[in-house]
């Protein structure tokens, strides 16, 4: 089992699947051809049986320094040992038709010993596959799988391994490259390691050179579109919400979710976090995934789907895998599909409406469905749900899920007076006050000065804080003070805002979490609706020291062992990042020439 903290790990990917680098030169984590395809190496979840590629000086524990090379995914790693230095840069082309894991050596001075070793491993680890010599390298195969691994260094197998042992001089470089490729197929041609290392650095230069990032927060707002970037299956237009599965949020815990799927919560954020940086082709693509997946039957909604849009997600454990830190089950597929949340029809329709004012485009096909969309969610929202966060305890009356309630039929009414598009308007204002009435009367506890996470109940979520971005009342609403004051005041630790308290919630699971970081991010930015923008920045600058050396952030923060937690890394973590960051720039530009634009939400009716 790998003795790495999750922020240890930097993300390389190519637009269908990724990869996980370690501080040590390992790669734990890598799942070929796509995110959720079976692991070729599995030791972040497992033990080193369960398959890792390690490439570093033979003395050297740890690298000395590393980073992305500016506005890319390709990361070097530098190394000091006693007879010289040397660099190891990684990254995976962006795909034509294979998918290549690429490692170069380069000599910085002297002469250093190095060292590979690689332990393939197919099916999360399960599988040993059988490795013949080529003219270039080895060649794995283990049922529909095979690698290629081709190399001028020397390998031989060693322990159920293949191992190599060579010196790099300075000035030298000496090339690894890994391809996948189905193996009832011919190999695709050898790739240049050089060569796609200047094709891959120019990618993503030229896509980073599209963003509107600017500012003091310029770096860390472009890292987190970049890494949100190296979430998209591009061949679909999904992005998903983590690279990993059953990295845990409490260590030792039973909290391990897969996270390798694309959640329909995550649309608007996402389509806000890449209008507002204007990269528009990618908010359209991710658009019509959505469209994809959810259309059919209203009633057949779900809260994730696969990446092409699949919606059968089964959830099974690998007890062969020993788990991140022991942290067990882990498991592939998630249950969660299969609940009940009702905040995913207002998410869908508040993101295809802010799509549609965004772009401009006021005709568009998605009209019907989204029709069909409210008029479900008008039959069903009185009935108890799972809510946000998919708990596996009793249904209720979540007030985050009536608030997106409220979002679906204010949307719906919006798109009638903006765009003229024909629909039942006053049926969407009786729904859209009816649910308002409904809140203010069971889901804000007077006695409190706060809404509550469910009626009935005083307990707190940080879901609460959705209540000024989405427009059902104002950032400065006594209503809304109230309820930033009680979380800031039961909902913290170390300033750092939980999503709500395990135990006293009742969510069905034992033990604890860290705190959820996108929370923090949402506390960002209600602080700055409420005229607090100093306190704001003051939290947002506190939340950027959490990243790890290369800009990344996982799902959640142990501040007790001041360490990260949960998948990584985690989108949600990095779309509330770019929201927060450009509101603050926003903020601070309200009297300069050029304020930035920030795609704006549905204002409240009261």
């Amino acid at each position: 089992m790998t003795t790495s903290r999750i922020e240890d790990y930097a993300i390389i990917g190519d637009l269908h699947t990724a990869a996980l680098v370690g501080t040590d030169g390992s790669i734990d984590w890598l799942c070929l051809p796509r995110f959720d395809s079976p692991a070729c190496f599995a030791n972040l979840v497992g033990t080193a049986d369960n398959g890792f590629w390690r490439l570093a000086p033979a003395d050297a524990e740890r690298s000395t320094r590393r980073r992305y090379r500016p506005d890319t995914l390709v990361l070097e790693t530098e190394w000091e040992s006693q007879s010289g230095r040397v660099r190891v840069t990684d990254f995976m082309p962006v795909r034509d038709d294979a998918a290549d894991l690429v490692r170069v050596v380069e000599g910085l001075s002297g002469t250093v010993r190095m060292k590979s070793e690689l332990a393939l491993r197919f099916d999360y680890g399960h599988v040993v596959p059988w490795v013949t010599h080529t003219e270039r390298g080895i060649r794995a195969v283990a049922g529909p799988d095979a690698v290629l691994i081709s190399t001028p260094a020397p390998l031989h197998g060693k322990d159920m391994r293949t191992v190599s042992e060579f010196t790099v001089d300075e000035g030298e470089r000496i090339p690894f490259v890994m391809t996948w490729y189905a193996s009832h197929t011919r190999p695709p041609a050898p790739v240049d390691a050089l060569e796609a290392l200047e094709r891959t650095d120019s990618f993503w230069d030229t896509w980073s050179r599209a963003s509107k990032a600017r500012g003091p927060y310029r770096d860390a707002i472009q890292r987190s579109l970049i890494t949100l970037k190296a979430l998209t299956y591009v061949p679909t237009g999904g992005i998903v919400a983590a690279a990993t599965t059953s990295l845990p949020e409490q260590l030792g815990g039973p909290r391990n979710w897969d996270y390798r799927y694309c959640w329909l919560r995550d649309a608007t954020l996402a389509l806000q976090s890449l209008l507002t940086a204007g990269y528009t082709m990618e908010a359209k693509a991710w658009r019509d995934w959505l469209l994809r997946a959810v259309a059919g039957d209203p009633s057949q909604l779900q809260i994730m789907y696969d990446l092409d849009g699949r919606r059968r997600l089964p959830e099974e454990p690998l007890d062969w895998l020993a788990g991140y830190a022991d942290s067990q089950p882990v498991r592939v597929g998630n249950a969660a599909a299969d609940q009940l949340q009702l905040d995913v029809w207002g998410e869908v329709l508040d993101g295809l409406a802010l799509t549609r004012a965004t772009l401009k485009n006021g005709d568009d096909a998605s009209w019907n469905l989204q029709r069909a969309l409210v008029e479900h969610v008008r039959k069903i929202w009185r009935e108890p749900d799972n809510g946000l966060w998919e708990m596996r305890g009793p249904r209720r009356h979540f007030t985050h899920s009536k608030l997106m309630v409220w979002v679906a039929a204010d949307r719906m009414v919006r798109a009638v007076e903006r765009f003229g598009l024909d629909g039942p308007v006053e049926d969407w204002k009786r729904l859209r006050t009816e649910v308002r009435e409904d809140i203010l009367a069971n889901g804000y506890n007077a006695d409190k000065n706060s809404f509550v996470q469910s009626y009935g109940s005083t307990e707190l979520d940080a879901a609460l804080l959705q209540i000024p971005r989405v427009g059902f009342l104002p950032g400065d609403d006594p209503r809304v003070l109230g309820t930033i004051d009680a979380i800031q005041r039961e909902l913290t630790q170390d300033g750092f805002i939980l999503r709500y308290r395990p135990q006293a919630a009742d969510d069905g699971l034992p033990g604890g979490e860290g705190v959820f970081l996108a929370c923090s991010f949402w506390l960002v930015d209600a602080l700055v609706g409420a005229g607090r923008r100093k306190e704001g920045a003051e939290l947002f600058e506190r939340l950027l020291t959490l990243r790890n050396d290369v800009g990344l952030l996982s799902e959640e923060w142990d501040t007790a062992h001041a360490r990260q937690l949960g998948n990584t890394p985690q989108a949600f973590s990095h779309f509330a990042l770019v929201r927060s960051g450009f509101l603050l720039l926003a903020d601070e530009s309200v009297h300069s020439d050029q304020p930035i634009s920030i795609p704006a939400h549905g204002r409240n009716d009261r």
